[in-house]
């Protein structure tokens, strides 16, 4: 498993109209996006967050299926509408290894 993980700190212009369309793209995702195991914007529950109030996590079936989702015209578009409310921004791509 590939996994994908965007932690961000929002503007104070991220309103609950942001939230709501992001989630909308986050379904479109999940739905359109071959090989997505799972994939979500969720708030950062930690204390050491440093800020980075928001996570986009994705899940993926290995590296390639990743790797279409970065192309894909649904996730260019929510990077597009996300760049104007996006402070600061930290990504984590790992492979999992599953033991045995």
């Amino acid at each position: 498993m590939f996994l994908h993980v965007v932690m961000m700190q929002l503007s104070r212009d991220a309103d609950a109209q942001f939230h709501e369309r992001v989630r909308h793209y986050c379904a479109r995702i999940r739905a359109e996006c071959d090989g997505v195991a799972d994939y979500d914007f969720q708030r950062n529950v930690a204390s050491r967050s440093d800020g980075l109030e928001y996570a986009v996590i994705g899940a993926f079936a290995d590296s390639a299926a990743h790797d279409r989702y970065q192309v894909s015209s649904v996730h260019q578009e929510m990077k597009a509408y996300m760049a104007g409310f996006i402070a600061r921004l930290v990504v984590c791509d790992s492979e999992i290894q599953t033991l045995s």
